[in-house]
């Protein structure tokens, strides 16, 4: 858990500051849960300097709380919750030394976004709050006000959390958190958690990753996990102490996540994934009147391969349906071995291209489109599909044809801004797996949007 804070203070002397704004956001590294955000009266007067900062001036706090009247729900908030804060180091000194006057120890476990971002995000210009998430494309109401930092702070860690594919961050503090045995806790741990898409972590007692996963219903995922049986299956139950998980919304950044972060993290229980996840291929090629024959054959990467299979079958199944669509000729495509000409052609839904009937400029071109929709060779576009929350949407960025990462967005300006989206996008590995695994997933569309990165 996560107490995403913001402090605004009198300025003046060190260790001599007075809060004059506070907000938290309790935040479960998925939704935020509980807040609390509210002016306090410092006692004390604000430096000039900070009222045209922070348009906060001592009239305002004549009547607002004082720190002592909002301790107990500070204490209360933050309890079991982890610090988040931009310069953290800045805010907890400012609250430890409110709480100090008061005669209580206050003492609470800190992360401070600027380190986070300096190290997950170190091209950036600049690591400041304000200067950082403009450039990230995150909104910002009400800067150098409490709330609005905070709130700032909040979209900002969650990209760092998006960010963070080698998981130190989630290792860190379940190290740290981890106590004694969870024996007693696995129907706990499926209880808290989602039936949702996305990735899920199983961890041992050190926070180091045992198993990661994809699924569309983490919660019965993990449940099978609990329930299955067999020395492998019971190993692993036995040493989960933890399952920490990412919802992703699309199932192809689920399928793309657990790949990648596969290969990063190694985890010890997961199977390895450096083999070839397809067996059959989609080729081309001329035959002597001129026409593109395309046939299916088993997988070699030097021939150049239009589209990736898991097996000859669904293969022949996807190209079937291409043929219907786009009126291609069965024979040509491999799918007939007619001496003349195939039988769609007595049906009127081949043109003749099998007997030379239909010109090879004008078959070939239909071959290209009805192959192109499906294939990353030579594309820069960015596909969009569902996010983790109502109003988010993925994104999934191909340039060239190469993966080169995905993300999360909010507002249409920080898709159709380039360099915006570069700066959202956390990067990724591409190889010919990922390749495989995004074709495939536009063979099924599922209602994903493609935007073409020239005509952005």
């Amino acid at each position: 858990m996560y107490a995403i804070l913001d402090i605004e203070t009198t300025g003046g002397k060190y260790n001599e500051e007075g809060i004059t704004e506070i907000a938290i956001h309790k935040f479960n590294g998925h939704e935020v849960v509980d807040q609390f955000i509210s002016l306090v009266n410092p006692e004390k007067e604000i430096q000039p300097f900070v009222v045209k900062l922070t348009g906060i001036n001592n009239k305002m706090l004549r009547t607002a709380p004082k720190f002592h009247e909002v301790a107990k729900r500070i204490v209360e908030i933050t309890q079991d919750a982890i610090l988040v804060a931009h310069n953290a180091q800045f805010d907890y000194r400012i609250l430890r030394t409110e709480f100090r006057r008061l005669g209580y120890n206050y003492e609470r476990k800190t992360i401070c976004t600027v380190d986070l971002s300096k190290q997950l995000i170190p091209e950036a210009e600049s690591h400041s709050l304000g200067k950082l998430v403009r450039s990230l494309g995150i909104a910002v109401s009400d800067r150098h006000r409490a709330n609005g930092d905070a709130l700032a702070t909040l979209q900002l860690f969650k990209l760092l959390l998006a960010k963070d594919t080698d998981k130190t961050i989630i290792q860190r503090i379940i190290r740290e958190e981890s106590t004694g045995e969870l024996s007693q806790r696995q129907l706990d741990i499926v209880e808290s958690l989602p039936s949702a898409t996305g990735v899920y972590y199983m961890h041992n007692k050190d926070g180091e990753i045992l198993y990661l996963g994809k699924s569309k219903n983490i919660k019965k995922r993990v449940n099978q996990h609990f329930t299955k049986e067999g020395g492998h299956a019971r190993k692993l139950q036995k040493e989960t102490k933890k399952v920490s998980f990412e919802k992703t919304g699309s199932e192809l950044v689920a399928v793309l996540k657990e790949y990648v972060e596969l290969k990063r993290n190694k985890p010890v229980f997961s199977s390895s994934n450096n083999k070839l996840l397809f067996s059959h291929a989609l080729y081309e090629y001329m035959d002597e009147n001129g026409y593109l024959n395309l046939k299916i054959d088993k997988i070699d990467l030097r021939e150049n391969p239009l589209l990736t299979f898991n097996g000859w079958h669904s293969a022949a199944n996807f190209l079937s349906k291409l043929v219907e669509k786009h009126e291609l000729c069965l024979k040509l495509s491999g799918l007939s071995k007619a001496k003349n000409h195939c039988s769609k052609f007595d049906d009127k839904k081949c043109m003749g291209a099998c007997i030379q009937k239909e010109m090879p400029e004008d078959y070939n071109s239909k071959v290209k489109n009805a192959i192109g929709g499906y294939s990353l060779k030579r594309k820069s576009m960015v596909l969009v599909d569902k996010g983790r929350e109502t109003g988010e949407y993925s994104a999934i960025l191909v340039k060239d044809g190469q993966f080169q990462g995905l993300g999360f967005y909010n507002l249409n300006h920080q898709i159709n801004n380039l360099h915006i989206l570069e700066s959202i996008i956390t990067p990724m590995q591409a190889d010919v797996n990922t390749h495989h695994l995004i074709e495939s997933y536009l063979r099924k569309k599922r209602g994903l949007k493609i935007l073409e990165l020239n005509a952005m």
